[in-house]
């Protein structure tokens, strides 16, 4: 077994873990009401689901870092043995779902010593640099070995050195036994659920399993995103913020230029997750009132007569959106609200922060190319407030009084539901130019779109002024960040480039004992110029065009140091992690 040596001392590892520093957000209790109500084919087939998705945990580990499984088995070793460091850096492992990762100070944080995050994860050769990689890239497409490089190139692939050349080999091959695990337990599951489309589904995403046929996945895929009313949910999520490898290609001129010639896409990596949960009849009730306006969001956007979005505009709607029930019905985009069983593997992992939502497939998958739509997923458990007076001592701290009236807790939520359908809004293709910063930029368009088109859904009557001002306020308090990130964390990035950007253009300001007052007024135009400006950079797909913005915009300004220092002093929370009582207690069933 291979051996490591612990990184942090014993008085770390107790302050790192302790509950002022480790926050936790609890899914779905053994005894939750949603899942008593749920038939008994659907407790059978929930069961399966939450073994499948610990299976893409174990992928996933893989992919994040060569070294996790190793380490894990060490750790577990070492806790029999009665290390206490042991037992303590687990509660990390499992937090963070892996050994690597940063916290919301912008600390890296790595469990053992000399082990660190690679730029290509555990998805290249650990000893492949950044330049060896593009120069080995340009020989291959030089020597004529451009399929190759298709492969080397895509979001679904392992590279392996071959020689003084490179290999790809798809991961359904190259966790072949792994992903016949996760085939059985859906088609099991398949058996005992009690829908029909959902078990269409996962008999589909079955079969994407067992071979490596990009195809597959386009169909189960397609018809993922088609399920609204099924009692239970269970997603593959596949995202690729974390690869920094596949995008750096871009960056290198002579390999840029060879790559077009030879019209060889670049598409970073994806990074696999398995989210279990139940359906939530009335939050997804209240999820789709914002249906019939998407087709109205899409004629709005910047230059919409520039490209292609997902959702297509359409001028009937522009004046009686809920009127007209045929095109509200027209967009390729399901949402629902869940209760979660348990996040695994990527989405589940707790590094600075975790996803409240997703918005899926991705712009790069092939279902959106056969026609196939986008599916919102919320979860639940973690956007509720679990302590309400360490929220108010936040907005005592930070937010100008006269404005704690409209600072809403489930606003955030409302805005969340912008920001995830801003997603599905916009240019579809064509910014994987942007490389790094792509990332980056699509989270600012889909924050800025959640802001730009408050006052026009207000118009329409899906929000009431009030909710639009709670909206507003509460985004702008709980934008600012106790430390600046780095530049790897597109979501955190993000919002230092907005707070710098609202501060310039006066829609937020410090009042002079240092708290943020919001000039509602000016933030709603604010956003519609960040996100015209945004939108222009995606259809131009200049990579160093992207590159300026983001840099120009991503400045730790003055006023952001003050709202850090007094976050600081308040509060202690370095990083989080979930609890999934339900899905323990399913998993030893």
């Amino acid at each position: 077994m291979e051996t490591f040596e612990l990184n942090y001392t014993l008085e770390e590892l107790k302050k790192r873990t302790h509950k002022d520093y480790l926050t936790t957000k609890k899914m779905l209790d053994v005894d939750a009401p949603e899942y008593l109500a749920l038939e008994e084919g659907d407790k059978a087939a929930l069961k399966n689901l939450v073994k499948a998705a610990y299976f893409i945990q174990k992928i996933n580990l893989q992919l994040d870092n060569k070294k996790n499984l190793p380490f894990y088995d060490f750790l577990r070793t070492e806790i029999l043995k009665g290390n206490e460091r042991a037992e303590l850096t687990k509660i990390l492992f499992d937090a963070q779902i892996g050994m690597c990762a940063i916290d919301r100070e912008s600390v890296k944080i790595n469990l053992a010593k000399g082990v660190e995050e690679l730029p290509g994860k555990g998805l290249y050769p650990t000893d492949l640099s950044k330049e060896e990689f593009h120069k080995i890239l340009i020989k291959m497409i030089k020597d004529g070995k451009i399929e190759e490089v298709r492969k080397i190139l895509n979001q679904r692939s392992v590279v392996l050195r071959a020689g003084d050349e490179l290999a790809a080999k798809d991961y359904i091959d190259y966790f072949h036994e792994e992903f016949r695990v996760v085939a059985e337990k859906l088609e099991s599951a398949a058996e005992t659920s009690t829908n029909e489309d959902f078990n269409e589904y996962l008999k589909l995403q079955a079969s994407a399993l067992r071979s490596a046929d990009p195809m597959l996945d386009a169909y189960a895929d397609k018809k993922w995103a088609e399920l609204q009313d099924t009692p239970l949910e269970f997603t593959i999520t596949r995202e690729n913020y974390a690869d920094e490898m596949t995008e750096s290609v871009i960056e290198n001129e002579e390999l840029k230029k060879l790559l077009d010639e030879h019209n060889i896409p670049v598409i970073s990596k994806d990074f696999l997750g398995g989210r279990v949960g139940i359906v939530n009849k009335k939050g997804t009730e209240d999820l789709l009132k914002i249906k019939d306006y998407l087709p109205l969001l899409a004629a709005n956007m910047p230059y919409c007569d520039e490209y292609e979005q997902n959702i297509k505009p359409s001028n009937e709607i522009l004046n009686h959106p809920a009127e007209n029930s045929e095109v509200g019905n027209s967009p390729k985009q399901t949402m629902v609200d869940v209760d979660i069983v348990v996040l695994a593997g990527d989405v589940g992992a707790y590094r600075a922060g975790i996803t409240l939502a997703e918005n899926l497939p991705n712009d790069d998958k092939l279902s959106l190319k056969i026609g196939g739509g986008r599916r919102n997923v919320y979860h639940r458990q973690i956007r509720f407030i679990s302590d309400r007076e360490k929220l108010q001592k936040r907005l005592d701290t930070i937010l100008d009084k006269s404005q704690h009236q409209y600072y809403l807790d489930e606003a955030d939520h409302w805005f969340t539901i912008g920001h995830e359908n801003t997603h599905s809004l916009g240019p579809n293709k064509g910014t994987e130019a942007l490389g790094k910063y792509k990332s980056i930029i699509e989270e600012n368009k889909a924050d800025m779109g959640a802001l730009a088109f408050l006052d026009l859904l207000e118009e329409k009557g899906m929000y009431t002024s009030e909710q639009v001002l709670q909206m507003i306020v509460s985004f702008a308090a709980d934008n600012f960040l106790k430390s600046k990130p780095t530049l790897s964390q597109a979501h955190r990035v993000r919002s230092v480039m907005q707070n710098k950007y609202f501060l310039e253009n006066g829609a937020i300001e410090l009042t002079e004992d240092g708290k943020i007052h919001v000039n509602i007024d000016k933030m709603i135009p604010t956003a519609k110029k960040m996100l015209a400006e945004i939108v222009r950079i995606q259809i131009d797909g200049d990579f160093a065009k992207g590159e300026k913005y983001v840099l120009d915009n991503f400045v730790w300004t003055d006023e952001m140091e003050v709202i850090s220092k007094k976050l600081k002093e308040i509060d202690k929370n370095l990083n989080g992690r979930t609890d999934a009582p339900l899905a323990r207690m399913l998993l030893r069933s």
